[in-house]
């Protein structure tokens, strides 16, 4: 992911990922979070994975920005599951330069290997200045 340039209006990142049982019991035993779809496996074999943790792919782009969030809103719209491939997709939405900072306003949507979105996101924060390279 290239982060050698300061944040712009309209800059996309992407970043892909499977879950598999381990990750939601892990994440379980870390979170609390134990409800029997969690932790039982379908006809199919398969785990929900939390929502918290699909949620873990925009912070996962957001930490490789060095994006440190105020606020984030999250639309949970269809369940993912062990075994399927995510995509996540964050997109600056707005950038206005501070004196130290970057103030970013970004969207993210994840989506399943059908292309339905699982998860859509509001992220409000800032990138320290210090954390990117001028040097283009």
């Amino acid at each position: 992911m290239d982060v050698s340039h300061p944040p712009a209006e309209g800059d996309e990142y992407v970043f892909e990922r499977t879950f598999d049982h381990e990750d939601v019991r892990e994440f379980g035993e870390l979170s609390g979070d134990q409800q029997p779809i969690h932790t039982e496996p379908d006809e199919a074999g398969r785990l929900t994975v939390q929502g918290l943790l699909t949620a873990t792919l925009p912070t996962k782009i957001g930490g490789d920005l060095n994006y440190i969030a105020r606020s984030m809103a999250f639309e949970f719209r269809k369940p993912v599951y062990t075994g399927e491939r995510i995509t996540c997709t964050c997109r600056l939405e707005s950038v206005t330069e501070r004196d130290d900072y970057y103030d970013v306003e970004s969207s993210a949507v994840c989506t399943n290997e059908n292309g339905e979105d699982v998860l859509r996101a509001e992220i409000d924060g800032l990138i320290p200045k210090n954390a990117v390279s001028d040097d283009e």
